[in-house]
Formats: structure tokens, C-alpha cells, sequence
């Protein structure tokens, strides 16, 4: 009972911690969806955008250890083509990198088709995607295996898997004349499948922050 008091003081701290960093992000979300809205609806949307994405990981369950999933950061890049000329179906193509000393630093690529209906007249706009995709995961330590009875370092420093992606999220967009860049949060479950017979799958989430820019070609 001591004990568990003496976490509780840590826990709510942290508790506050994380509400108050998820505001932030929240709040630069909205700020940089305001600044970028120039509509213009005679502009159809323009394909092959550039997708730049700041990545949280976390190897849990979705929606479990958010506090966790801050702690290791990573990077992405991509583009997209619209099924229908429009914003709201499209097909992403994507890689990220992400540093976990945990459990090792992965790299992803994947596709995914996304839909995203509008959530009233104001730019705003949800989404749901999945596709499918391929981990290569390095170990965070050196790696072991036994040889005529006798353990030797592993030739292989990393493993590839499979991974199905599935996401929600949210986002910003307006058109211009030029340039416009669509702001977005997204949320996104890549379990890694395939790991070894004992545990075949791997549970990981990833929370991306970004921003799709749209040049004027």
C-alpha cells in the first residue's frame, strides 16, 4: 500500500503530462489548418503531393500506453494519387523510420487507400485507411544463435515482416491558387507479422503527425 502511494503522486503527474502534450498538438493542428485556408473550390485536387510525417512508436495495443508511444520518434515521407480526382479517395505510398532502443530501430514501407468524408463545410475532414506493407526491424542488441552446440554471433542483424496497416484520423484542407499544405493526425495499428513461432504476431501503433504539401505544377 506504501508503495502504491508513493507511484500515485508519479502517475498523476505524468497523467497531466500527456493531456497537456496531446493540447499542444491539438492546438498547433488548429493553427496550422487557419493559416493555410485559401479556398478556392474550382482547384481540383492535385496528385503525387509531398507527405512529410513526425512518427511516435509503440510497441502495444491500440489505444494502450500512449504515454509510452511519445518516447520514440521517428520520421516519414510519401506522396498519394486520387482515385476520383478528389481529396476523399486516395492510394498513399509511404516509408518511415522510427528509433526504438527497446526494441530495436525498424523501418517501414507501406501502401494504404484511405478514405476521408468531410466533416462539415469548413475544411475539416476524417479518415479511415488500411493497405498492407514490410517491416525490417534491427535488433537492439547483438543477436546469438547456437551452431554444433556452441553460441556464435548471428550472421543477420535485423528481420523482415509483413505488416497490414489500419488507421483513423483527422485532418485540414482548403485549396489555393499555389502551394497549400493539408495538415493531419493520424493513428495507426502495423502489427509486425511473423516475428518467430512463439509469438507469430507483434502488436505496434504509431502515431503520426504531418502535413501534406501541394505544389502548383
Amino acid at each position: 500500500m506504501r508503495k502504491a502511494a508513493r507511484h500515485q503522486p508519479f502517475l498523476r503527474g505524468k497523467t497531466i503530462r500527456m493531456k497537456s502534450l496531446l493540447s499542444l498538438l491539438i492546438l498547433a493542428l488548429l493553427l496550422c489548418g487557419t493559416s493555410t485556408a485559401q479556398e478556392n473550390p474550382a482547384n481540383r485536387y492535385r496528385n503525387f503531393p509531398v507527405i512529410i510525417t513526425l512518427q511516435f512508436h509503440s510497441l502495444s495495443m491500440p489505444f494502450r500506453d500512449l504515454g509510452g508511444t511519445f518516447r520514440n520518434i521517428g520520421l516519414g515521407i510519401g506522396t498519394e494519387v486520387s482515385f476520383n480526382g478528389r481529396h476523399d479517395w486516395v492510394q498513399q505510398f509511404s516509408t518511415l523510420w522510427y528509433r526504438n532502443k527497446a526494441t530495436g530501430n525498424g523501418w517501414v514501407l507501406y501502401t494504404q487507400t484511405a478514405y476521408r468524408p468531410d466533416i462539415g463545410n469548413a475544411g475539416w475532414y476524417g479518415e479511415v485507411k488500411a493497405g498492407i506493407g514490410y517491416y525490417l526491424v534491427k535488433r537492439p542488441n547483438p543477436g546469438w544463435q547456437q551452431v554444433d552446440g556452441q553460441w556464435q554471433p548471428a550472421a543477420k542483424k535485423g528481420k523482415g515482416m509483413l505488416t497490414i496497416p489500419v488507421g483513423i484520423g483527422a485532418g485540414y484542407h482548403h485549396w489555393s491558387a499555389q502551394t497549400y499544405a493539408a495538415p493531419f493526425a493520424t493513428y495507426q495499428f502495423m502489427p509486425a507479422i511473423g516475428y518467430n513461432q512463439s509469438v507469430p504476431v507483434v502488436p505496434q501503433t504509431f502515431l503520426q503527425l504531418g502535413t501534406a504539401v501541394h505544389p502548383d505544377y
